[in-house]
């Protein structure tokens, strides 16, 4: 029993990283009708802050690692919010296939950037928040895992109420449902879709500090996996639905976490895309997502 809550543990620490990180792609695609290949990237640039942060602020502290989570989760919202402005509005209204190799681009970009800033070796994170271990009946318990389901759950809930219960949540929810009767009912599309990449951006960087507390070992390119997997969690519960990425990320990261945990662990990645593939031929639309006819 104490063997299965470990794993459960374990799973649901994991999971909340990748909702964190589906969130990013869920709401740009609610909006935008696109997906951000980028985002992964923005989610290894706030590890990276952290990193950097680590070095000002004392290490071990609630305070110190707060004020590292903000600065990353600051930093990472600036930058996505630059690269909404330079490399996606220009491409507004343009071909789908264009926007696509953008992201891809942009991506592509901030990974060699990194490599030649960061340099290319895998980097130990710091401790920025203080460390124990409980063990409760053979249930061994981390305050980083703790940490993680605190900070994502605490996240999450501010993002609902953001979108459900603020003027510029209902902003874009009226862009995410038609951006034409917005604009002409006096909504600033260009704000909204801003402010859009900057929340979704603020939360990658959560994640990537959450990811590097837990498995603290940074590089340019850590952002690759646990960019695809939330990926898929995104379209697990229903790309462009909120609760759904949560719920996505969630399931993905506790069925990885058990599939690792048992004879079949060489295949824990793979289980990630072997869903995927189940959902699209199966459920389309997603858990929690709509169907819905589009007209051509």
């Amino acid at each position: 029993m104490s063997e299965f809550l470990q794993q459960l543990l374990n799973g649901l620490s994991l999971g909340a990283i990748y909702a964190l990180i589906a969130l990013g792609y869920t709401m740009v695609y609610g909006v935008l009708r696109f997906i951000n290949f980028a985002h992964a990237d923005v989610f290894m640039v706030g590890a990276f802050i952290g990193y950097y942060m680590g070095r000002i602020v004392p290490e071990g502290t609630i305070w110190g690692g707060t004020i590292a989570l903000v600065v990353a989760m600051l930093g990472c919202a600036l930058l996505g919010i630059l690269i909404e402005r330079f490399a996606y509005r220009p491409l507004r209204g343009a071909a789908t296939l264009n926007v696509l190799i953008t992201a891809i681009g942009v991506s592509l970009f901030l990974q060699y950037t990194g490599q030649r800033f960061f340099g290319a070796a895998p980097r130990a994170f710091p401790p920025l928040f203080p460390v124990k271990m409980f063990n409760l009946g053979g249930l061994v318990i981390s305050t980083n895992q703790l940490l993680v389901i605190f900070v994502a759950t605490l996240l999450m809930v501010a993002l609902q109420f953001i979108v459900q219960k603020t003027k510029i949540g209902t902003a874009m929810r009226a862009v995410s449902l038609n951006p034409k009767a917005a604009q002409l009912v006096g909504v600033n599309i260009d704000v909204v879709i801003s402010f859009t990449f900057g929340l979704g951006s603020a939360l990658a960087a959560a994640g990537g500090i959450l990811y590097a507390l837990n498995y603290p070992s940074i590089d340019p390119l850590m952002g690759v996996m646990p960019g695809l997997k939330a990926f898929v969690a995104a379209i697990l519960g229903g790309i462009g639905n909120i609760p759904g990425a949560a719920l996505g990320g969630l399931l993905l990261g506790t069925v990885e976490t058990f599939v690792g945990g048992s004879q079949f662990s060489t295949y824990k990645d793979a289980i990630a895309f072997a869903i995927l593939i189940i959902i699209l031929l199966f459920r389309p639309a997603g858990l929690l997502g709509r169907f819905t006819v589009e007209k051509v």
